[in-house]
């Protein structure tokens, strides 16, 4: 492996996150038998095949989640080298690399421009992905801080909670349940469920809810995307399970109301989440720092009421 090329590493740990040579192609703007040089250059190198095929899809031979251990570990350095040389200037000109569940795209936003407030020269980088995403990220050290509502359970992570987090069940305005105080939570299980796909955070907390219930959910559509679950909810194609921070707007418009089920709403934790093997950039210090002192206040306490709070105004 000694003439192995940081070029193939970052070719290799793309392919292994995606397993897909061709969005390991799209993230890095490359094509896909380039892509496939650069594996197989490696693979040379390391005398061994590091992937095989699993029908449509890759999968990491043995010899392959080695070389990614590794190759991760090599990255990280060599980033952590490049964020040491930045940081010999000042906070004033970092770089601030960070990421957000899907259900947080609402708010996350808000607390970055507060900070940014603060640091008007940083630039920062923001993706939003689900959670198994955002922790793959984390592990090949691509990005400094994660927030999530379910914190890593594995080690080498460390978790703080800054927010609370609810979850409800939101339904079109003329839904049977609209209005209805009390709905037992079997009711719901009975109701066409739209969810988001497994992996997600919302769908942990939804599948959590529902096993320590007893009950089955009778689930509709699996969608990755909050956006049209709301959509698909206001048509009329079910009831959601959704985090009440992803319904604010709908609910003041009027497109969507939250049903009064038993037990909700579900209460999880916002937490900001970072490796423990990573030093962050003096940026990123400040930006942890920022949220676990001002996040619960940016976000607010007031989340969205059932359809019968708002009509007794």
């Amino acid at each position: 492996m000694r003439n192995a090329t940081l070029r193939q590493l970052r070719v290799f740990e793309s392919a292994a996150r995606h397993l897909s040579l061709t969005r390991a192609a799209e993230e890095l703007h490359l094509t896909p038998p380039a892509v496939s040089i650069q594996v197989k250059q490696l693979e040379g190198h390391a005398g061994a095949a590091l992937f095989e095929r699993a029908g449509r899809r890759l999968k990491l031979t043995p010899e392959g989640e080695e070389v990614l251990l590794h190759a991760r570990g090599i990255l990280g350095h060599i980033r952590g080298a490049e964020e040491a040389i930045a940081e010999l200037d000042s906070l004033a000109r970092g770089r601030l690399d960070v990421a957000v569940i899907n259900a947080g795209d609402h708010f996350f936003p808000w607390i970055v421009a507060a900070f940014r407030r603060d640091h008007p020269g940083i630039r920062v980088r923001l993706t939003v992905q689900n959670r198994d995403e955002l922790l793959a990220r984390l592990a090949a050290h691509e990005i400094d801080l994660a927030v999530m509502s379910h914190p890593p359970t594995e080690p080498g992570h460390e978790a703080t909670a800054f927010a609370p987090h609810p979850h409800v069940i939101a339904a079109a305005p003329d839904h049977p349940l609209a209005g209805k105080r009390r709905v037992a939570l079997a009711r719901i299980a009975a109701e066409p469920l739209l969810t988001r796909e497994p992996g997600s955070a919302t769908r942990l907390a939804m599948d959590q809810a529902f096993a320590e219930a007893g009950l089955v959910p009778r689930i509709e559509m699996e969608i990755a995307s909050n956006e049209t679950i709301k959509q698909a909810a206001a048509a009329g194609l079910g009831v959601g399970f959704l985090s009440a921070h992803a319904l604010r707007q709908e609910v003041a418009l009027g497109s969507l109301v939250i049903v009064d089920v038993e037990g909700f709403p579900v209460m999880r934790q916002w937490y900001v989440v970072r490796r423990r093997d990573r030093r962050l950039p003096r940026i990123a210090q400040a930006f942890e720092r920022f949220v676990l002192e001002h996040g619960e206040a940016l976000i607010g306490r007031d989340a969205v009421k059932p359809a019968r709070a708002r009509s007794a105004r």
